[in-house]
């Protein structure tokens, strides 16, 4: 008997929001929002929520640009919600701020298809591939610093989400 998969109710205790603001590939959004709602279990994010918005090129040039200092686009980048806020811990916000809003997370469907040819992986995967990497970036793990740390439990959560 085959499962009719349907996305995740969302309700006042994690709305998280994932957004399309592309045209340029065709996603399945409802699957996607159905994989976050996943990750959101397997990480225990509880009433944390995140923000999620596939974008065109051009918008990611500008974000990678303005926040890294980087020519051209990329697959994804994180905007932790933290860092609006430098020095203050997850729940100590300035007040009329969510303590539970993790941040952003940007990816463009156009860099991610054919990153996702290159890497062998199907198009759809990579996406929530690069969900997992994006939230897992909001939860403060850096693969460029943490001496492996973010590869080692991204590695063992794409086991656990049938991406590996």
């Amino acid at each position: 008997m085959t499962r009719k998969k349907r996305a995740p109710a969302r309700s006042a205790a994690h709305p998280d929001n994932l957004e399309n603001h592309q045209k340029a590939v065709r996603v399945d959004l409802p699957l996607l929002r159905l994989f976050l709602a996943r990750v959101r279990r397997q990480l225990k994010l509880g009433s944390r929520s995140v923000g999620v918005r596939l974008i065109d090129d051009r918008e990611m040039t500008r974000l990678n640009q303005t926040y890294r200092k980087k020519k051209g686009t990329t697959d994804v980048l994180s905007f932790p919600f933290e860092q609006e806020f430098p020095g203050a811990s997850r729940n100590q916000k300035p007040k009329g701020t969510s303590a539970s809003y993790l941040g952003d997370i940007a990816i463009s469907p156009k860099t991610t298809r054919p990153n996702a040819k290159q890497f062998g992986h199907s198009f759809p995967d990579e996406l929530r591939i690069l969900i997992l990497h994006g939230v897992l970036h909001l939860l403060g793990y850096d693969h460029e610093t943490d001496q492996g740390q973010m590869d080692t439990i991204e590695q063992t959560l794409r086991r656990r989400l049938g991406l590996a």
